[in-house]
């Protein structure tokens, strides 16, 4: 059974910045990529940075130069961080990974942001 451990979601300040990290557990044979989704409220679940097994990143326009995500894939985790947030940033936060030559999917339960004043 393979679950992805979220955490690091909060309420901050516009401009302040949050870590998050999701530790993957269970039998996972090849991870491809890891990354993180998000989705607002109304709005469809959208991209904000994926990561391959050999480091190659890719980011959301809208993330660029604010976020960083990174990986440790001897311990199976991805960490997102993320400054200068701002209030169109709120959204829950979804963990995922590709793993296998099928490159299944798996997704994490979600960690709320909520950038706010």
């Amino acid at each position: 059974q393979v679950q992805l451990l979220e955490s690091g979601g909060g309420l901050v300040q516009p401009g302040g910045s949050l870590r998050l990290s999701c530790a993957a557990s269970g039998t996972i044979f090849g991870i491809n990529a890891m990354g993180w989704y998000r989705q607002a409220p109304g709005k469809q679940r959208e991209l904000v940075a994926t990561i391959t097994s050999a480091g190659r990143t890719n980011y959301a326009d809208s993330v660029k130069g604010r976020f960083t995500i990174s990986s440790d894939n001897a311990k199976n985790t991805v960490l997102l961080q993320m400054n200068s947030l701002k209030p169109e940033d709120t959204a829950v936060y979804y963990c995922n990974v590709l793993a296998g030559l099928a490159n299944r999917d798996y997704w994490g339960q979600g960690t709320q942001v909520t950038v706010s004043s």
